[in-house]
């Protein structure tokens, strides 16, 4: 997962700093679990913008991700390490004894050949999913169910991890990575170790064709519009733009939009910090 440095040969190289993908091991994904994904542009089903800045961008394909791991006792060989441009983790083609192929997200350390497993009595190593009523106290862990069955919702993007803390009852205690501490069932399943491609957050663009290359148009700053686009917009010269808000006016800094009346607070036992 290491990084590289450009040489500034050119304008656009002179700031760039990228993965080396030297933990790539094949270029062309399983044909039987992709498909082609269409862009939207940002546009509903009647062509009326509803995102903006979106638009362009690559041809995609999408990969099919086994978020549940379902396939109890079946051992599974990891054939390849991916990279994913609908993700920011890699993922690994993994093949199951009785034949078949799933893609799944690839943790941290994972290597090719190495064998994975899932459901009751697994050991608590790097890439087998467990119950987490089965993994040890203060064990990193991603690819975490909210509801028993329905597949992995958190802790699923590059370098991500959570921390099994304690168990209450029927429910674990999980320290998230935004650090929030929340109660999850211990029936609910979680994948040991940290998420792949840990040093993402450090990669530098370069140049902002880029960013068009994944879809994203240019951003438009509030402040530089007039009064009845944005709230921030308008005034004589630049101005500072006043409180930050968006452009419906909802405050951008400090503001609070959960609702507390929301079902799910009930579990949270401690706030992410501000």
């Amino acid at each position: 997962m290491a990084l590289k440095k450009l040489k500034p040969t050119t304008p656009g190289q002179r700031f760039k700093v990228i993965s080396t993908f030297e933990e790539i091991t094949t270029r062309k994904p399983e044909k039987s679990l992709v498909y082609g994904k269409r862009k939207s542009g940002g546009r509903n089903n009647e062509g009326k913008m509803t995102m903006r800045y979106i638009g362009g961008g690559h041809k995609r394909l999408y990969r099919f991700i086994d978020f549940r791991r379902d396939k109890d006792g079946i051992p599974a060989v990891v054939k390849t390490i991916e990279y994913d441009p609908n993700r920011t983790a890699r993922i690994a083609l993994v093949c199951y004894a009785d034949g078949e192929k799933r893609y799944i997200i690839s943790p941290n350390g994972l290597k090719v050949g190495q064998v994975l497993m899932s459901g009751i009595g697994v050991a608590p190593e790097v890439g087998n999913t467990l119950l987490l009523s089965e993994i040890p106290f203060g064990t990193m862990i991603h690819n975490i169910e909210l509801n028993p069955g329905q597949g992995a919702k958190l802790v699923r993007s590059a370098g991500a991890y959570a921390q099994l803390m304690s168990r209450d009852g029927k429910y674990a205690i999980i320290k998230m990575p935004s650090g929030e501490t929340r109660m999850i069932l211990q029936t609910c399943r979680a994948t040991i170790g940290v998420v792949s491609n840990t040093e993402h957050n450090l990669e530098v663009s370069g140049k902002a064709g880029r960013s068009r290359w994944l879809g994203r148009r240019p951003r438009t700053r509030g402040v530089v519009m007039n009064p009845v686009d944005h709230p921030m917009g308008g005034g004589e010269g630049r101005q500072a733009g006043g409180h930050p808000r968006s452009r419906k006016g909802i405050p951008a800094k400090g503001y609070k939009t959960r609702s507390p009346k929301k079902q799910s607070s009930k579990y949270i036992i401690e706030r992410r910090k501000k």
